[in-house]
């Protein structure tokens, strides 16, 4: 085993000989690209520095340019001025003039209606009789005023009253609206189709009522429970129609397939059918009513109710009627009775003509409880409308009221007008007079006011000329700086070709740099496996030697006895025949009879599997170790660059930012180094001198900031 070993070792050390020189060669071959490089990219360094010099500057110059243009623009706003001025006197001496002109009209004028106007006029009879006039209009307006505050006070309290009606017409509709949510909550199909019916009693051509139960309103609310335990409850939620093509359409109703009960007024109305007796004849038995006079229900409910349950023949009677019921059953032969508490049905048998009756308790009333006052609301009603019609009436009244006081304010204002026209022609005279005076001392002001307009222009036109000479000064310096810009202009460009030039020798260059880096890696790592698998055989080697020795119990000085090396040569030299002969040995130990054959295959089958279980982990972890060694490599090879890719950006991105009085950069934000999918770029701003730097996200900056960055 041992000299099995030191022959692959030999190999090794030979091969790995061979990749050291090899690597030596490469790196003494990649010494001149890296100073090649170097050289480039300082010479880059400098063309790039030239070129902010040059811009800086280019930025000089053009500030003095820009320096030099707004002097100019201000030269010929001075002149602008000097000329405005100029124009404002002249518009001011022809102003002058034209004023002087009139006042001369004005005088002649005036002079003209004194030496025509009479020295006195009598005025007074014509004032008297306006006074007295005015005197008239003032008492028949005061009266008109006090009629007016009248109407108005009338009409408050027919809104008082009007609103107290409407109060209590809310109350009533109130009521009514309880009784709706009673039938929602007892029947959604019946109030959903009530809904629709209001929205839609276009599409019908007679009258169709609502739920029995919201048209019927009991006089008494004692009353209810006769009614409710007469009608059905089925009865009470129909919707009552006077013609039979009207309820096929109702109960098509769009199909909504609503579960409702709808039932047809008779075609003869039976609402005015007369009781079989009057009900005074029945009144010694505790009769009170017939049950149709305890309610009001529209006209087709009533005729209805009266066909199907003819309630204008069943008494209603109290508990006198209850204490004789036998009596009143075989004396008035009634069908159907009812007594303050309880219902009677009477019928007679067809064959023996006996009478049968039968009994129920009367159930509270859950429908018609709550009832709405029909007379009240009808009262109220017509309450409103009379007070609607007085406000109306009253409105006119105020109306017709407003334009005669209209009438005698327009006549008031005329005859104070012909006052005053009175008054004025008395004063006319030493008024024009008066104004003649004044309009002569204008005059003199306006003379004293003159303006010597050639004299003006004369002044003008020598600060124009001053001007003028200035502007010449500024336009010659402006070129000089033009062509300072255009030179410069030129200089840059040339150093921006250089630099690009330079720059793509340097990217060659680099290019060329990272192949050979390339292959110098995998120089360096067959190196250095060649190195490890030579240092590990040393070792193994060792090893053997060692076991060898103490296999024979030498020495470490000790030399293989005779014996041995004449023992050995009788065997074979290979390790398989070593190996064949040490099976054979084996086999024939195991047929000794002493010896437990399971123990020594167990022995040798862990032994085995120690050995391959070892070879396996060394040659996993090698992998492991060659794997992290490459993904160093293709990190470093991805990472670097990337990194001074954003470098040039983040400085590229402050100076943009700085050139807008802001701050900005950019950087490689990472959160955990092996987690690559997380990396990311990471913008941080700050737009205002008084805040710091905040990173880039869609709530901290504003629409416009986050556009700019």
């Amino acid at each position: 085993e041992y000299e099995t070993v030191r022959l692959q070792h030999e190999d090794v050390k030979q091969s790995r000989d061979q990749a050291k020189k090899e690597l030596k060669s490469l790196k003494e071959l990649q010494s001149p690209v890296t100073e090649k490089i170097q050289e480039t990219g300082e010479h880059f360094e400098s063309l790039d520095m030239k070129i902010r010099d040059k811009a800086t500057e280019i930025k000089d110059v053009s500030q003095k340019c820009k320096q030099k243009q707004d002097a100019l623009e201000m030269k010929d706003k001075q002149i602008e001025e000097i000329n405005q001025a100029l124009r404002m006197k002249k518009d001011e001496e022809m102003d002058r003039r034209r004023k002087i002109r009139d006042t001369h009209k004005m005088i002649e004028e005036w002079k003209n209606e004194l030496s025509t106007m009479a020295v006195a006029e009598n005025l007074q009879p014509q004032t008297d009789a306006i006074n007295y006039e005015l005197k008239k209009l003032q008492e028949e307006r005061a009266n008109f005023d006090a009629e007016i505050s009248d109407i108005k006070a009338e009409e408050m309290n027919q809104e008082r009253e009007k609103k107290k009606i409407i109060d209590r017409l809310g109350q009533l509709n109130n009521i009514m609206n309880m009784k709706e949510e009673h039938l929602k909550a007892r029947s959604r199909d019946t109030h959903t189709a009530l809904m629709w019916l209001r929205n839609n009693k276009d599409k019908f051509k007679k009258n169709v009522c609502e739920p029995m139960m919201l048209e019927i309103n009991v006089k008494d609310s004692r009353h209810a429970k006769y009614v409710e335990n007469h009608v059905s409850a089925n009865d009470m939620r129909a919707f009552v129609f006077e013609s039979h093509e009207d309820m096929e359409m109702f109960l098509m109703r769009d199909n909504q397939k609503l579960k409702v009960n709808a039932v047809c007024a008779p075609a003869e109305s039976c609402a005015e059918s007369l009781p079989s007796r009057p009900i005074e004849e029945l009144r010694r038995y505790g009769f009170f009513s017939y049950l149709r006079e305890l309610f009001d229900a529209p006209r087709p409910v009533m005729s209805y109710l009266c066909s199907q349950y003819r309630v204008h023949d069943v008494p209603v009677g109290t508990e006198k009627t209850r204490d004789m019921i036998e009596r009143v059953i075989q004396e008035t032969k009634l069908k159907q009775i009812y007594t303050s508490e309880e219902r009677y049905l009477v019928k007679v048998s067809a064959y023996t003509n006996l009478v049968f009756s039968t009994n129920t308790s009367l159930r509270a009333a859950q429908f018609l409880s709550n009832s709405v006052d029909t007379d009240e609301r009808r009262q109220l009603e017509n309450q409103q409308q009379d007070i609607n019609n007085t406000l109306k009436s009253l409105e006119m009244r105020l109306a017709t009221l407003f334009e005669r006081q209209k009438y005698l304010e327009r006549r008031d204002n005329e005859l104070r007008q012909q006052k005053k026209t009175l008054l004025e022609r008395g004063n006319r005279r030493r008024q024009l007079e008066s104004k003649i005076a004044v309009k002569y001392d204008s005059l003199k002001q306006l003379d004293q006011d003159a303006i010597n307009l050639e004299k003006e222009s004369q002044m003008a036109n020598t600060k124009i000329k001053e001007i003028n000479t200035q502007k010449a000064r500024l336009v010659t310096e402006l070129m000089h700086l033009i062509k300072r810009c255009i030179s410069l202009n030129i200089l840059k460009a040339h150093l921006v070709l250089q630099s690009v030039t330079v720059a793509a020798e340097k990217n060659r260059l680099e290019s060329e740099y990272k192949a050979a880096r390339e292959e110098l890696r995998a120089a360096e790592q067959r190196f250095h496996e060649l190195d490890e698998r030579k240092r590990d055989l040393t070792e193994n080697c060792k090893e053997l030697m060692q076991k060898a020795r103490q296999a024979c119990n030498l020495g470490p000085k000790e030399n293989l006895p005779k014996e041995f090396q004449t023992a050995f040569q009788a065997l074979p030299s290979t390790l398989e025949e070593i190996d064949a002969v040490l099976n054979e040995e084996k086999t024939r130990a195991s047929c000794f009879t002493g010896l437990n054959a399971s123990v020594v295959e167990e022995y040798n089958k862990q032994t085995e599997e120690i050995q391959q279980l070892t070879g396996y982990l060394e040659e996993k972890q090698k992998e492991l170790d060659n794997y992290k060694q490459k993904i160093s490599q293709v990190k470093e090879r991805w990472l670097n660059p990337l990194k001074k890719l954003i470098e040039q950006i983040n400085v590229k991105f402050s100076n943009f930012f700085s050139s807008m009085q802001c701050a900005g950069e950019v950087d490689l934000h990472v959160e955990n180094e092996e987690e690559y999918d997380k990396y990311g770029i990471r913008i941080r701003v700050k737009f205002h001198s008084s805040t710091q730097l905040h990173e880039l996200t869609p709530y901290h900056q504003s629409g416009g900031e986050k556009s700019v960055s």
